[in-house]
């Protein structure tokens, strides 16, 4: 871990106005930078399939990624390409929460999740025992929409679209780099 992330994250652990200061995104955010990640913004459908992980992880008080079903199946909503799940519990703040994901192989390359754009964070405390259970949803490789073509109206009568025109037709004996010798 880089010096600079390191003190902020133990000043957030230690000192409670830091830690409402920066959001988790924006503490996320800091870490992937600092490994040559970009940044990741709160999406609220990824938000609310991490708060429904963490309601259904608390209600059942169990850290479980499969209590709601397998996760292809609860991510899918949120369209993405790329996508994973960290879980956690027991801590009371989202920056003791991320440092142990950060001190665990597996959790950390979640975080560093390459070309992720997008982050939910959701937590929920059990009735039964007041453990507080975390659910992070991070996703990226978001496909672009696409752009369909509305056909040109005349009058009342639609026109179909140009065609390109087509190039004249010749052999192609060899092609290197795109081009026909």
């Amino acid at each position: 871990m880089k010096p600079a992330l390191h003190l902020f994250l133990l000043l957030a652990l230690l000192t409670p106005a830091i830690a409402q200061a920066a959001s988790p995104a924006e503490m996320i955010s800091a870490y992937r930078l600092s490994h040559g990640e970009r940044r990741v913004i709160l999406d609220p459908t990824l938000s609310r399939i991490a708060r429904e992980q963490a309601d259904a992880m608390a209600a059942k008080d169990v850290l479980d990624h499969d209590v709601l079903g397998g996760f292809s199946r609860r991510i899918s909503p949120a369209g993405a390409g790329r996508a994973a799940e960290n879980i956690a519990y027991g801590y009371d703040s989202f920056p003791k929460t991320l440092n142990q994901w950060i001190e665990s192989s597996e959790h950390r390359k979640n975080l560093l999740l390459h070309d992720a754009s997008r982050i939910g964070i959701g937590s929920a405390k059990s009735s039964t025992t007041g453990r507080i259970y975390w659910s992070m949803e991070i996703a990226g490789d978001y496909a672009r929409p696409k752009i369909v073509e509305r056909p040109k109206i005349v009058g009342s009568k639609p026109v179909a679209a140009a065609k390109p025109k087509a190039h004249a037709a010749r052999a192609c004996r060899l092609k290197i780099l795109g081009l026909c010798l």
